[in-house]
């Protein structure tokens, strides 16, 4: 939330969000290269067309377009009939041709909306525009030979590269977060990206400028930050701007319109250069790509192909599962977790097992879903269930006599050998008539031990 010290001042954020997606595609957004580069060896992913070599023709990837073109319909966006690729004109070293293959005035999708948590209710943050784009390459800095060089990947360079971008309707670093969180929810659920923001996958880069509380007109300035690969990041990020921006009005100064990136080591964000307009990127339609029509026909097929969406699967098992709202919400936070939940629930039917009992053991155990079979866990849940009828009368009783039979282990367990909870449990299970989960056996003596201390440390 924003700080106390900034709403003092009498000033309010303005922020809107550009986020930029790799999509998951085989090859690249112009060219037969893999587009699957994380890890591979520098420079070994490239071809004439990503390097932009002399007489190399680019030629759109479909299976990219498809996925933009959902992701607009999730995005609760309109599908644009008439299309067509722009060439933005710039150079950086990342950039190979000295230009970048984007969209400007024709984008795929135009005018969605996503909902997320307000201050107080559900807040509509709407989207101005989903387009599509081509990576650019990896700058990685290093010092060789006592140098400081700029080495260049161009791996990464070409990928298809979808950006969403939101109107200035967010107003703290929890809102950003929380529309960021759901984009990469829906993207996953979609198929359509990994959103994997340590790898780059998935960069936000907030646009924020401040003004009178009260006021309605923009800001006449706003500030870039550039790249930001975590959810933590962004927000810190967006505070410190927030605080550096009021400390300037307070001056009756402007803040001075540019790009800025964030410095995790120093908690700050920092100038990289002044920001661009798009009159600066002297955008004309690519050249080299005719423009693209679709028919109203394959909106509708594509509808008919969409997978169901966060919101949907929360309201379904809500209603299908009678589970509460917050259990709804956990499980569809991962589509790999709701998926497993919902067939661990049809094993659960066969052995009298509620779908409640299911989804507060993946809740509350925090299941590993990758490592764990659906089958796994309702045998796990069996076992548990088995446990629990045992008299716990009984079981406390056993447990003591265990501990005071082998006061050594009981030693090697406080001095932090976590082996000898293991010998206690089998002890334990030895002298029980009942099949026990041995885990719950380990809690139970952990809980007995732990007791046992603070009696000691009171008295």
């Amino acid at each position: 939330m924003v700080r106390k010290d900034t709403k003092a001042m009498n000033w309010e954020p303005v922020i809107g969000l550009e986020v930029h997606i790799e999509l998951k595609t085989k090859s690249k957004m112009f060219c037969r290269c893999s587009a699957d580069y994380f890890g591979a060896e520098p420079n070994s992913h490239t071809c004439p067309i990503c390097l932009g070599l002399p007489g190399a023709l680019p030629k759109p990837n479909v299976e990219s377009i498809k996925f933009v073109q959902k992701l607009g319909l999730a995005l609760n966006c309109r599908i644009q009939l008439s299309s067509k690729f722009d060439r933005k004109n710039y150079f950086y070293p990342d950039l190979p041709k000295g230009f970048q293959i984007s969209q400007y005035d024709k984008p795929f999708s135009i005018n969605g909306h996503i909902e997320i948590k307000g201050q107080e209710n559900l807040k509509r943050i709407r989207i101005t525009r989903v387009h599509l784009e081509e990576d650019t390459g990896k700058l990685t800095h290093a010092t060789i030979n006592g140098r400081r060089v700029t080495l260049i990947d161009f791996n990464r360079s070409g990928v298809p590269l979808v950006e969403i971008v939101s109107e200035p309707e967010m107003s703290s670093s929890d809102e950003i977060k929380d529309y960021a969180q759901k984009l990469q929810q829906i993207v996953r659920y979609l198929g359509i990206s990994d959103a994997d923001m340590e790898k780059g996958s998935m960069r936000i880069e907030p646009n924020i400028s401040l003004r009178r509380v009260g006021e309605k007109a923009l800001p006449p300035y706003k500030i870039e930050l550039k790249n930001i690969n975590s959810f933590k990041f962004a927000q810190a990020a967006v505070e410190y701007e927030i605080e550096r921006q009021a400390k300037i009005l307070k001056s009756a100064k402007t803040p001075q319109q540019e790009t800025r990136g964030w410095n995790e080591i120093k908690k700050q964000t920092v100038s990289q250069r002044s920001k661009e307009l798009a009159h600066d990127y002297r955008y004309f339609p690519e050249p080299d790509l005719v423009p693209l029509s679709f028919k109203p026909q394959e909106s509708i097929k594509l509808k008919s192909e969409m997978p169901e969406l966060p919101h949907q699967k929360f309201k379904r098992l809500t209603l299908t599962y009678e589970l509460s709202q917050y259990d709804a919400q956990i499980l569809t936070r991962d589509i790999k977790v709701a998926e497993f939940f919902e067939e661990a629930v049809k094993i659960a039917k066969d052995h009298g097992l509620s779908p409640k009992e299911v989804a507060n053991k993946i809740i509350n155990k925090n299941i590993n879903v990758k490592n764990t079979l659906p089958a796994q866990l309702i045998k796990i849940l069996l076992e548990s269930k088995k446990t629990e009828e045992i008299d716990d009368n009984k079981l406390t009783a056993i447990i003591n006599s265990v501990l005071r039979e082998n006061p050594k282990a009981v030693s090697d367990f406080t001095k932090g050998k976590e082996t000898a909870i293991m010998f206690l449990a089998g002890q334990t299970l030895k002298r029980l008539k009942v099949k026990a989960d041995p885990r719950l056996v380990i809690e139970k003596i952990k809980n007995i031990l732990a007791s046992s201390r603070k009696r000691k440390i009171e008295s």
